[in-house]
């Protein structure tokens, strides 16, 4: 697992009571599949014990901006998606998992845990996160499993019905849909959100979901599991991004809807709500200057999360050992508390 000890079924109870990348404007491309080469083991070695307030990188963060969608791979800090330190455990063997926004940030954290963990793993993203889809996607076969690279535009729902198609091709069927990517932008006033974006985070955030959805559920066997990326703004939401607010608010009312009317297929639907995490949605406009500058003061660790601080909930929400958890909020919050 991680380089802290992994955490009890009932720890994560207890501890995460209940928390994207955008999809944008290109057209989507051919699936690229990589079959494994001979398997890269996952880091090994005994877990350390760390304080978890000075475990990861800490504010002020240099003020920094990049066009949207932006890469990981260009933020200062580059943010911790596992790479060196997830350790797997087998929990996901043989299973098949499509992750959109599974480039960077939280998306990627989850693709990498679940390759580590024997699954393999489909990815969405936009063509302009190309590089960090193919370092993904590294990971991934480095651990053994399948990676299948699907970019294109989720506000498209043509696309979201053949992403889900493409999925199921390469993979061979698919059990876990986790719907992750999300569009936010930060605005002073309310008046200053445009049209414009307001329709592309509705229909990122909110209609995608919809739409995979609608789209796998045809195909997802018993014991399929699914997971949406939500936000701790859906309850607490933050003045400068309303728009965003609403759409995870929006999620999590969508997660306990749903699951009480897919369980009678046998099928688990739950959501991760994540507080302040650095990942690339902050930089490409989803915090103001300031708010970038001091991103994750106010939580009581005094910083922001580490994508891969959140890896193992997404694998413990896929995993069979949670059979009887569904219509569940995990959040993960840094301290800040949970209603």
């Amino acid at each position: 697992m991680t380089d802290t000890p992994p955490a009890s079924r009932r720890d994560l109870v207890r501890g995460l009571a209940a928390t994207g990348l955008a999809a944008g404007t290109l057209a989507a491309a051919p699936a690229r599949a990589q079959a494994p080469p001979a398997t890269t083991p996952a880091p090994t070695g005994p877990a350390l014990l760390a304080d978890p307030r000075g475990r990861f990188p800490k504010p002020p963060f240099k003020v920094q901006s990049q066009p949207w969608p932006a890469l990981q791979s260009r933020m200062d800090p580059i943010p911790d998606c596992g790479e060196t330190s997830y350790r797997g455990s087998n929990r996901l063997a043989g299973r098949r998992a499509l992750i959109t926004g599974g480039d960077s940030g939280i998306g990627r954290a989850a693709a990498i845990a679940y390759a580590r963990e024997g699954a393999d793993v489909a990815i969405n993203y936009l063509d302009a996160e190309q590089s960090d889809a193919e370092d993904v996607a590294r990971h991934i076969r480095e651990a053994g499993r399948k990676a299948v690279l699907i970019p294109g535009d989720l506000r498209e729902q043509a696309f979201c019905a053949r992403l889900v198609d493409q999925a199921r091709e390469q993979l061979g069927g698919l059990d876990i849909l986790v719907s992750n990517a999300a569009y936010q932008h930060a605005q002073t006033r309310l008046a200053d959100i445009s049209a414009e974006q307001l329709d592309q985070t509705m229909k990122t955030n909110v209609y995608a979901m919809f739409w995979l959805t609608q789209a796998a559920l045809p195909h997802l066997p018993p014991g399929a599991a699914i997971i949406v990326t939500s936000s701790v703004n859906a309850d607490r939401p933050s003045e400068n991004i309303i728009d965003y607010a609403c759409t995870k608010a929006a999620n999590e009312a969508f997660v306990r809807a749903l699951a009480k009317q897919v369980i009678a297929q046998g099928i688990r639907v739950n959501g991760v709500a994540p507080g302040p995490f650095w990942t690339p949605l902050q930089v490409g406009g989803g915090q103001t200057e300031e708010g970038l500058r001091t991103f994750g003061t106010t939580t009581p660790l005094g910083r922001p999360g580490q994508p891969v601080e959140l890896a193992s909930v997404y694998v413990e929400l896929a995993a069979a050992t949670s059979s009887y958890t569904t219509g569940q909020i995990y959040g993960q919050t840094g301290g800040v508390g949970w209603p």
